[in-house]
């Protein structure tokens, strides 16, 4: 569905990002990476899936970066086709107590890189006629959790910018919108799920299982695959009109 496309997913060498990325690459999209993880092993997963691959390292805090990797994908595939913005990162502290700086890289990386890349991406996509835009939010971006304000700022304005672009694209072929997951079962969570496991003296399932039952009623992690399925849904045909929603994949957080 995808061949000759090209995909560049920010926050891709690893856990959301690397599962979207390998699902837009089954489509045949060449796929541009981005992120601090094993970049090696990520784009020999890509790879293996006979589709083009690029890496480019910009700090997504960093505009004159974010401007260096777009222009890098052009060059080197004509435009980008699918932008996937999901690069994040998180920091807990009560408001008053929330560090000045964590606040400004946290506002820069989850919401301005979204800014910038959809900014950048968005002429070639017009020109073409077809375009699509994924930004990946949270069930954070439509609820709160205490103790998380720049997540939750940054998020919610992920939201709002997805809305924003969609009803500036809307009579052309570009649709944006976005996926707001609950848990997903990534690196950095099981990682939590250990420390949350080894603090308390219970075994990871029970660490789990506490873990799903504040926020998640289902009590079961959504999967990078699934959020990639997802990501190619709405580049499908059947996602054409689909504009400007945020998508909730987050086993019944927000219907509460």
């Amino acid at each position: 569905m995808l061949k000759n496309k090209t995909a560049l997913v920010t926050g891709s060498t690893s856990g959301i990002g690397l599962g979207i990325a390998k699902s837009l690459a089954r489509q045949g999209a060449n796929i541009v990476l981005n992120g601090f993880g094993d970049v090696e092993a990520a784009q020999a997963e890509i790879a293996a899936l006979g589709v083009q691959v690029l890496y480019h390292g910009a700090d997504m805090s960093k505009p004159e970066e974010i401007e260096a990797m777009m222009a890098a994908a052009a060059a080197r595939f004509g435009r980008v086709d699918v932008l996937v913005n999901n690069a994040g990162i998180q920091h807990v502290a009560p408001v008053e107590e929330f560090p000045l700086a964590r606040w400004d890289s946290i506002i820069a990386i989850n919401l301005s890189s979204a800014f910038h890349t959809t900014r950048l991406a968005l002429p070639a996509m017009k020109a073409a006629n077809w375009g699509r835009i994924i930004n990946v939010a949270s069930a954070h971006g439509l609820v709160a959790s205490a103790q998380k304000a720049a997540y939750v700022a940054a998020k919610h304005g992920v939201v709002g910018l997805t809305k924003v672009v969609a009803l500036e694209t809307a009579t052309t072929g570009v649709t944006c919108n976005a996926i707001c997951p609950g848990w997903v079962l990534t690196p950095l969570v099981q990682k939590q799920l250990d420390d949350k496991a080894a603090a308390q003296g219970i075994s990871n399932e029970e660490a789990t299982q506490q873990l799903l039952r504040e926020k998640e009623p289902s009590l079961q992690f959504t999967t990078p695959e699934e959020l990639g399925e997802l990501a190619v849904f709405f580049c499908s045909p059947a996602g054409n009109n689909v504009r400007g929603v945020a998508w909730a994949m987050d086993g019944g957080w927000t219907a509460q």
